[in-house]
């Protein structure tokens, strides 16, 4: 069945992560999503090493573009902007993620479009937002990292030297909250006939994902700290004999399950750890204790003792060892799909899980220009009109073979 959101078109006017990965949810929802790049194509298509032999994508492209369509176009040109403009016209939803004041200079800012129609919803994703001494910045990930608290939180015990994540949690959260705010948005369309400019700051949405624990010590209007110690909590990642393995003891009954697992009757009668509030304020102590108890046996058996006491635990597994995980089979977490030109690949199958309305992966990702004839086409240009703007550089279209006519460094 068609997903839940079949019969959207949306304008994917975005490049990198933060805008490609939301609107591939989108599609995976059922969306149709039309991807507007440059005649040489969206940049991350290059990041890494290449797939295929034209150059054309990347590991990360597939994994931020599956399921759209494609349109390359020179977005300054005349001929390009009309295209767009009729495009706009028939768009549900127009996401980009340009600098400030990028779109506009195109002519496609967000009061022109929505005074051309109310209904139509527009998101500008941004790295800090539009206004403020930082709106000019180029910004990426760990920019982000930096200004939200994130590399504060992952400090280094003693040091306190702070680190990075060394994943793009900023742009793949980002995009997280912007496909959610799509998804209010039509909801809202659908009440009052009027559409909406949704603005999505990579900042913003970090300061909102850290602070529930992360920003404890300020929640309370001044009742902060004085100075903030160094990050000297070990995390919950313990050494067995023979691999690694994470636990949790926070609740009452979770302690008593690991004290009863390590086989050790006087560890429960260990006054620093008998109850939880006293456990968390000697976490340091408590965490160490464990990894001395968990250090002398294997991992299979401690998951067996852990699993038999009801105390959360599970393996730590190494990123070449999640594709063949016991759970991650189960749940036939990943999908493989013939991806043209690079083979077969594979993806994770969309997390939400809709009764009636399926969501999926809609196919591949598109090549540079895949579908622009056949948007042309339906836009009520000619082949011969079609024909021009390929040969004016106005329009790419990818060949059966190989786009040769634009080379890709």
């Amino acid at each position: 069945m068609p997903g839940p959101l079949a019969g959207i078109r949306v304008l994917d006017f975005t490049a990198v992560v933060s805008g490609p990965f939301a609107t591939m949810f989108l599609a995976d929802q059922g969306a149709d999503v039309l991807k507007i790049e440059p005649i040489g194509g969206d940049s991350v298509r290059r990041s890494g090493a290449p797939l295929d032999k034209a150059g054309e994508f990347s590991a990360l492209f597939i994994s931020s573009n599956r399921g759209k369509r494609s349109l390359s176009i020179d977005m300054k040109s005349d001929a390009g902007r009309e295209v767009l403009a009729k495009l706009v016209s028939r768009a549900d939803v127009v996401v980009q993620n340009f600098r400030p004041g990028a779109m506009e200079r195109l002519g496609l800012g967000p009061e022109e479009l929505r005074a051309r129609d109310p209904r139509l919803i527009y998101v500008s994703i941004s790295g800090v937002g539009d206004t403020g001494p930082y709106v000019k910045k180029r910004v990426y990930d760990p920019i982000i990292q930096g200004l939200s608290g994130f590399a504060d939180i992952q400090s280094q015990a003693v040091t306190n030297r702070p680190q990075m994540i060394r994943t793009i949690v900023a742009d793949k959260t980002t995009s997280i909250f912007t496909a959610q705010a799509v998804s209010s948005a039509l909801y809202a369309r659908e009440k009052t006939g009027q559409g909406d400019h949704i603005q999505v700051a990579m900042l913003d949405v970090m300061l909102s994902y850290l602070w529930p624990e992360g920003m404890t010590q300020y929640t309370v209007v001044g009742a902060e700290p004085a100075e903030v110690g160094p990050n000297d909590r070990p995390d919950l990642v313990f050494k067995t004999s023979d691999g690694y393995i994470t636990a949790g003891t926070l609740s009452d009954s979770e302690w008593q399950g690991f004290c009863r697992a390590s086989g050790d009757p006087e560890l429960a009668a260990d006054a620093r750890f008998a109850t939880q509030r006293s456990r968390t304020v000697n976490a340091t102590a408590r965490i160490h204790k464990m990894g001395e108890y968990i250090a002398q046996r294997s991992t299979a058996e401690w998951l067996e003792r852990l699993d038999a006491n009801d105390v959360p635990c599970a393996p730590i597994l190494r990123r070449g060892e999640i594709i063949a995980n016991e759970q991650v089979v189960a749940r036939k977490l990943i999908a493989e799909f013939d991806q043209p030109t690079v083979g077969r690949v594979r993806q994770p199958k969309p997390a939400a899980r809709f009764e009636r309305s399926e969501a999926e992966i809609g196919g591949p990702a598109p090549r540079v220009g895949e579908h622009s004839r056949d948007v042309l086409l339906d836009l009520g240009y000619s082949a011969g009109d079609i024909d021009r703007m390929i040969a004016d550089k106005v329009v790419r279209v990818a060949s059966s073979e190989g786009d040769a006519s634009v080379s890709i460094k």
